[in-house]
C-alpha cells in the first residue's frame, strides 16, 4: 500500500492560519452580550440569589472540601508519626 499525503504543499503561513474565535469579531460581540445579559440576569433576580447564598456556600463548603482533598492523598498515611519503628 502507498501513503498518499493530502497536505497541501505550501507551507502555512499567518494569512492561512484561523483566528481563535474569542478574537473574531463575532467572538468579542458575544462575549459582550454575555456579559451584559448575565448583569441583567443578576439585578432581576438577586431576591432568589440571596435567599439560596445559605445553601450556595455550604455546597462551595463541601465541594472543595472533597476536591481539595485529592491534592495530598486522602486522609490516611500521613507518614513520620512516632508510631512508626
Amino acid at each position: 500500500m502507498t501513503h498518499h499525503d493530502h497536505s497541501s504543499a505550501e507551507p502555512e503561513t499567518a494569512a492561512n492560519r484561523r483566528q481563535p474565535f474569542l478574537k473574531t469579531t463575532a467572538g468579542l460581540a458575544l462575549c459582550v452580550f454575555l456579559a451584559v445579559a448575565g448583569v441583567f440576569l443578576v439585578f432581576e433576580h438577586r431576591v432568589h440569589l440571596l435567599g439560596a447564598w445559605p445553601l450556595l456556600f455550604l455546597l462551595v463548603c463541601g465541594g472543595m472540601h472533597f476536591f481539595m482533598h485529592r491534592g495530598h492523598g486522602g486522609h490516611g498515611g500521613h507518614g513520620g508519626g512516632s508510631d512508626e519503628r
